[in-house]
Parts: structure tokens; C-alpha cells; sequence
């Protein structure tokens, strides 16, 4: 029975390197997409005119569910590309690494909608940031080491301007929760994104 649970462990751990090269080729398009919508979403956001922790928590779930639905969308056409299943035992590895702090992320945001708490609203978006970190820092173990670098970027900097935020005022309020989430989910995505792309253009031509 040990011996047949070693096998089952030994193919997982094979199968997930194997599937690596695809998580690599996906992410830098991934990361330049998600990044995108993040920016977008954040230079949009004053033309709506919004006020309220309910309204803000609406508007990045819809936007973290448009970025989540673009990922798996752009790593299902690689997957289709080079002939390989989408929904593999590492896809499920990954996701399962990426579920809890996820779901941590959309029950304060669902707690936020139903109560509408306007005084902690840049405390939520800081709270996004280090759990999205968290996330990534767990998936990075299935894919390249730097993206656990990355995830590390996100939880210090959140963790920074969390302390920062009891001392000013400033970092309190809804428009500064805007400028927190465009700049970590949309500036950060995309210079991470363009620093995949070249890192992995060189290595194929190496």
C-alpha cells in the first residue's frame, strides 16, 4: 500500500515538472493581462464615482473574477497549443494552492458588500494584497522560484502599509484603496509580466 501511494506521489512530482514549462510560458502573458485590468479598473474607478466600502468591494471583485477568468483562459489555450489537458492533476495542485486565500480574499470583500464599513475600506484592499500574496507565494511552489519572490513583494508591502496606515490618515481613505490596488495588482502584474517575457525570450534563444 506505502509502495503504491510512493508511485502515486512520485508521478504527481514528475507530472509536475513536466507541466512547469507551460506555467512558465502562460505566466507572462497572464501577469500582463492581469496587470492591465488592475491598471484599467484603477484609472477608471474615479469616473464612477465611488464612495463606499460596498460599492468598492463590488467593483474589484468584478474585477478580480474578470483577471481570474482571463488566466485560466490564456493557460487553457496554451495547454490546447501544445496538446496537453487543461484540468490535469498540477492545474488542480495549483488551484488548490491558490483556494483558501482566495476565498479569505472574497469573504472580507463579501463581508465589506453586506455591512458596508466605509472606515476600513483601504484596510481591505491591504488586506487583498497580503493574502494575494500568500496565494502566489503557495502556487510558486509549483511553478518558477521567483514567483515566490513575488508573492513575498506583495505581503511585506502590504504588511508595510498596513503599520503605515495607523499613522496617516491619508491611506484611509476610498481613493487611496483605488491607488493601492492599481498599483499592486496592476503595476506590479505588468512589470512582472514584461520581466517574464524577456527573461523567457533569452532563455529560448539561449
Amino acid at each position: 500500500m506505502e509502495t503504491n501511494q510512493a508511485s502515486v506521489h512520485l508521478q504527481t512530482i514528475r507530472t509536475l515538472m513536466e507541466r512547469s514549462a507551460l506555467y512558465r510560458r502562460a505566466l507572462a502573458p497572464v501577469m500582463m493581462v492581469s496587470g492591465t485590468v488592475g491598471l484599467v479598473a484603477a484609472i477608471g474607478a474615479p469616473f464612477i464615482a465611488i464612495s463606499t466600502a460596498r460599492g468598492f468591494a463590488l467593483y474589484w471583485l468584478t474585477v478580480s473574477l474578470i483577471a481570474i477568468a482571463s488566466a485560466f483562459i490564456f493557460v487553457r489555450r496554451q495547454a490546447l497549443k501544445d496538446s496537453e489537458p487543461f484540468w490535469s492533476v498540477p492545474t488542480k495542485r495549483v488551484t488548490e494552492a491558490l483556494l483558501p486565500a482566495f476565498f479569505v480574499g472574497f469573504a472580507a470583500g463579501a463581508y465589506h458588500v453586506a455591512s458596508d464599513p466605509i472606515d476600513t475600506v483601504a484596510w481591505l484592499a491591504l488586506g487583498w494584497i497580503i493574502v494575494y500574496g500568500c496565494a502566489i507565494h503557495a502556487a510558486g511552489f509549483f511553478m518558477q522560484n521567483r514567483m515566490r519572490l513575488f508573492g513575498w513583494i506583495f505581503i511585506l508591502g502590504g504588511c508595510g502599509l498596513l503599520f503605515a496606515s495607523g499613522q496617516t490618515t491619508s491611506l484611509r481613505t476610498v481613493q487611496a484603496a483605488h491607488y493601492l490596488m492599481g498599483g499592486f495588482f496592476g503595476v506590479l502584474h505588468l512589470a512582472c509580466g514584461i520581466y517574464l517575457y524577456f527573461t523567457e525570450k533569452r532563455g529560448n534563444a539561449a
